[in-house]
């Protein structure tokens, strides 16, 4: 009885995962690679897409962060691995061994980054090598094997900026079994770990910009007795 209770579950289970892999692609797969981005900030172009021009997959997900760009850019040139960390779940990423540790923050030593300079993502990962840095615009980096640009964009409106990350990526000589589970797991995860990451830049960019006043309210003059 209990063997077949068992397999009874088992089966339960099996057609249940089917059932959400075959579901993802028409219900949740454009949620999933455009959250939070509105339909202009996913159709709009960005800097770097014209480093790859045809990808095989592209994710455009965005936040609204009640601060200038000038208190995001300086978490955006400090990220990495063995420098700013990537303010998502971070022992998440180091089960990969990629020795993120998120900074709450600013550091000076790593705020000089250039064009052509790379940042790191464990010692086993491909490095993301700087091609385009436009200060409190943009930012776009490419991986070493030129098949993932990652590019985020700044765009101020009134007292907030909107901060959209877009991912171009290709996957040659993928099979098709690779494919799916790429899409069917990879993208939802991507998804995990990118909204924690936008999350945690809009916290420490609007305490950032929060700090100044909140130093001249502190510092003051007291009003007349």
């Amino acid at each position: 009885m209990r063997i077949r209770i068992a397999g009874l579950v088992a089966g339960a289970a099996a057609a249940l995962a089917s059932a959400v892999v075959a579901a993802y692609p028409v219900l949740w797969r454009t949620r999933c690679l455009t959250w939070g981005a509105t339909a202009d900030e996913v159709s709009g172009q960005m800097p770097g897409d014209d480093l790859m021009p045809d990808p095989d997959m592209q994710t455009t997900r965005a936040i609204t962060i009640e601060a200038p760009p000038g208190a995001i850019w300086p978490w955006l040139v400090q990220m990495g691995s063995g420098r700013g960390g990537a303010y998502t779940y971070d022992w998440i990423e180091n089960l990969f061994a990629l020795n993120m540790h998120s900074a709450n923050e600013i550091l000076p030593e790593f705020q000089d980054l250039k064009v052509g300079d790379a940042l790191p993502l464990g010692s086993k990962a491909p490095r993301l090598l700087v091609e385009v840095l436009d200060p409190d615009r943009a930012l776009v980096v490419r991986s070493e094997d030129g098949n993932w640009i990652w590019a985020f964009g700044m765009y101020p409106d009134g007292k907030h900026t909107r901060l959209v990350s877009r991912n171009r990526m290709k996957t040659p000589g993928g099979s098709a079994p690779a494919r799916l589970a790429y899409t069917v797991v990879m993208e939802p995860g991507s998804l995990v770990m990118e909204r924690k990451m936008l999350l945690g830049i809009k916290q420490r960019a609007e305490r950032l910009a929060a700090a100044p006043a909140q130093a001249a309210q502190g510092t003051a003059s007291p009003p007349p007795a």
